[in-house]
């Protein structure tokens, strides 16, 4: 009978070890950023150029680098979390997991990601470096002295869909800066977005993440001046300014399509400022880039 309970047990324990070790790497995040950067990739190549080999290698550095970002700050920021709803339970201010774990495991996410971007070429594992450093060591302690933080932390953010590219080029030329340009500019309704939402969560742990630290109209014109100019980024590839990187017209008016669906519920937010319209304008932020990404592809295949 004990060794049944005991197995019981272990089985739980390895679940809560699991869910913790997802939590502390951020998964879902990390999934979304492996996406981005294949997304880049394959508007780089040509279809019969296409490796496979390369797109595995991609996926599993892109993890580490986001995982190692994610796990070192949330060691960084594990007595702040506790004073979070949101966060509070996360393993190491749930006492889960000691920091000396997610040390090691942030340590060992750094050097194995940028091994394995450096073995896909140099450049790719010198912006992966450059990410994780920007995220833990600029971005994380600016948080809780400037809303600035969200200006510093958009450059690590825009490195994944350009990272692709750059793995399938080695080259970081003006096709690469389109494309870092197009996240860069996202970054700023989807995280003010998100701050809006969690505005109150962020001022208990002494987080501004709004411009100037408000909820007012301030801070919606500025959402709505960078969704216009991600929306400008987005749509330039149809002039055929952008080097090898270019987008049919009809691709052009279905991005601008979802880009002014995204910029209807920024604008409405000046209005409305309640949780439920910064939801939306978060929620259509996500599908935005996703689906952007996705079109972007099916165009270069379809050329």
């Amino acid at each position: 009978m004990s060794t049944v309970v005991d197995e019981v047990d272990n089985g739980r324990k390895t679940s809560t070890w699991i869910s913790d070790f997802k939590q502390l790497t951020k998964i879902g995040l990390s999934m979304s950023v492996v996406f981005s950067s294949v997304a880049g990739y394959l508007l780089a190549v040509e279809p019969e150029a296409i490796s496979i080999y390369t797109i595995f290698l991609l996926a599993i550095g892109g993890y580490f680098m986001v995982g190692a970002s994610n796990a070192f700050n949330q060691i960084v920021e594990r007595n702040t979390d506790a004073l979070m709803k949101r966060t509070k339970n996360r393993p190491i201010p749930a006492g889960r997991m000691s920091v000396r774990t997610a040390m090691a495991i942030a340590v060992a996410f750094t050097v194995f990601g940028i091994f394995i971007l450096y073995s896909i070429n140099p450049k790719s594992a010198f912006f992966g470096a450059i990410s994780i450093f920007l995220y833990t060591s600029v971005y994380t302690p600016l948080k809780p002295v400037t809303p600035l933080c969200v200006f510093v932390g958009a450059f690590p953010g825009a490195i994944p869909f350009m990272l692709g590219w750059v793995a399938a080029t080695n080259n970081f030329g003006m096709e690469a800066g389109f494309l870092f340009l197009i996240q860069f500019f996202w970054q700023f309704p989807h995280f003010w977005a998100i701050g809006w939402l969690q505005d109150e969560e962020y001022k208990k742990a002494g987080f501004n993440m709004l411009p100037m630290g408000k909820k007012d109209n301030g801070a919606v014109r500025q959402i709505i001046l960078y969704t216009i100019l991600m929306i400008l980024v987005s749509v330039s590839p149809v002039l055929k300014l952008t080097g090898s990187f270019c987008i049919h017209p009809v691709t052009a008016v279905l991005i601008l399509f979802l880009g002014l669906s995204m910029l209807y519920y920024a604008v409405k937010m000046l209005k409305d400022h309640s949780r439920e319209m910064a939801r939306k304008l978060m929620l259509s932020s996500v599908l935005y880039i996703t689906v952007v990404q996705v079109i972007y592809v099916i165009d270069k295949f379809l050329h």
